[in-house]
């Protein structure tokens, strides 16, 4: 075991998995010779070199596209896009070319490749810095999206995300990047994309939260606590697929739920597990599901941001809305 914040696992898994397998390689802007802009491939090209650590032009489309033309062949690249607001240039080939290409060839070929991408507010962006736009993804049928909050999350859904013959989009939370440290296996493991993890065990509430948002819905789960409230805290680790099963029994067991996260709320990522719990679970809740989220607006300037993101004062109010409304 060795102590990491996210983004010593990140670049530690990278590692692992080009010294364990040559047809992993890295292409994206900067990811060689500056070791990225958070660091996460530094040192990486001095030991690969520049063939499996390209550094590409500033052209994401290029890049994304490129990396579907070696996954298709037999590699299996890692492309970095440097923050996920610049993706909307590379949505054709992610969309309509990597998620695809397993239906669209009736089988014959898929793209065994990771997008990686940094985002969330909270760290005082420039705009198109720290958008969450995660729920785009949930309509490009053959794409994961994985969501980590945790540095030990971050090494075994990467190595997952790797082994994969078809394309994950990996999103990583920016502020989380060092924020946390705790103990990680040096060994290679994987954690199974489409589980959530169960982080604490309750039965008046369940709250559920991934990705950049989870750091302040455990804060609350804390404050919540020490007012007499059993909170069941999921981290759902990954969007795309979502892990139905463990989602419906925790409701189906505290018959309330509020859901976390830093997108905005319209068409968000929350909008399709309420759904999910009202199709599955709707005679087993007691209240309206509840929604803690961005706003409906472009990402604000960083001098209001923290007004605009999910705060832990905004996630204990409304866990006590929707235990109030339960009683009603």
């Amino acid at each position: 075991m060795t102590e990491m914040n996210m983004i010593e696992a990140i670049n530690f898994t990278l590692r692992q998995e080009m010294e364990e397998d040559e047809d992993v390689l890295i292409l994206g802007e900067d990811v060689g010779r500056n070791g990225g802009v958070f660091r996460a491939t530094d040192g990486l090209v001095d030991t690969f070199g520049e063939r499996r650590v390209v550094d590409t032009p500033l052209a994401e489309s290029a890049i994304i596209g490129t990396a579907v033309g070696m996954a298709v062949r037999g590699l299996k690249p890692v492309a970095e896009i440097q923050f996920l607001g610049f993706i909307y240039e590379a949505m054709d080939q992610i969309a309509a070319q990597a998620a695809r290409i397993r239906f669209r060839s009736a089988g014959n070929y898929h793209a065994p490749m990771v997008i990686r991408a940094p985002y969330s507010g909270g760290v005082k962006t420039p705009e198109l810095h720290s958008d969450s736009l995660e729920a785009l993804f949930m309509h490009s049928a053959g794409i994961k999206v994985v969501m980590p909050s945790t540095p030990r999350d971050a090494k075994g859904l990467l190595s997952a995300a790797i082994e994969d013959p078809d394309p994950v989009l990996f999103l990583e939370p920016m502020k989380l990047y060092r924020a946390l440290r705790e103990n990680v296996e040096e060994e290679r493991f994987t954690i199974e994309i489409g589980k959530a993890n169960v982080v604490k065990e309750g039965s008046d509430i369940t709250l559920i939260s991934w990705g950049s948002a989870m750091a302040e819905t455990k804060k609350a789960v804390q404050m919540l606590e020490e007012n007499d409230y059993s909170i069941e805290l999921i981290d759902l680790r990954t969007i795309v697929p979502l892990d139905e099963e463990t989602i419906i029994d925790s409701v189906m067991k505290t018959s309330r739920c509020v859901i976390v996260h830093e997108a905005v709320k319209s068409a968000g990522v929350g909008s399709e597990i309420s759904a999910m719990i009202n199709e599955k679970a709707l005679f087993y809740i007691s209240a309206p599901v509840l929604r803690v989220t961005g706003y409906d607006s472009p990402y604000p300037v960083a001098t209001v941001e923290n007004d605009w993101i999910p705060s832990v004062d905004r996630i204990v109010r409304e866990v006590k809305h929707v235990w109030e409304l339960s009683l009603d």
